[in-house]
């Protein structure tokens, strides 16, 4: 009878474990580096983190509306800060709507957005239209520069 309580409660255990890691969803290749960079490093100083492969962790901000090829994550769902996460057209990723003020983890390249980079400028100025209006323009200035091309995230 022990050994069979033992084994119910095991079950039980591993069951739990299993629904709540049923609510995630990932998103291309997930998130495999255990090392995040704060969203505030990535604003202090971003030149040293361009071409370089980095994860952040944050909570939703906004959602691409259109095609759902990018997202934002911040520190807070009302944060000051924010790094959009972007992916290619037909890469096989869209983020859902419903993902905003979620937690998230994401993981891809920060990226310094080329001038010629159509699809990146477009979506700095829709990420910034979804800002604060206290956080707008600080959004702004640092999306038009840089964001994430996006590899693979988690969210919550």
């Amino acid at each position: 009878m022990n050994r069979m309580l033992r084994v119910g409660l095991g079950m039980v255990v591993l069951l739990g474990v299993t629904v709540a890691a049923a609510g995630d969803e990932t998103f291309g290749k997930g998130v495999s580096l255990k090392e995040v960079t704060e969203i505030k490093a990535l604003y202090e100083a971003p030149e040293k983190f361009v071409g370089k492969t980095i994860r952040i962790d944050g909570v939703v901000t906004a959602v691409c509306e259109e095609m759902g090829c990018w997202m934002a994550l911040g520190d807070t769902d009302k944060a000051e800060a924010t790094v959009r996460l972007k992916v290619d057209h037909g890469a096989g990723i869209v983020f859902p709507i419903s993902a905003k003020g979620k937690k998230a983890s994401a993981e891809g390249v920060f990226d310094a957005i080329a001038a010629t980079d159509k699809d990146g400028k477009s979506a700095a100025e829709e990420h910034a239209s979804h800002a604060g209006q206290t956080a707008q323009a600080k959004i702004a200035e640092f999306g038009k520069k840089y964001q994430i091309k996006l590899t693979g995230a988690i969210v919550k």
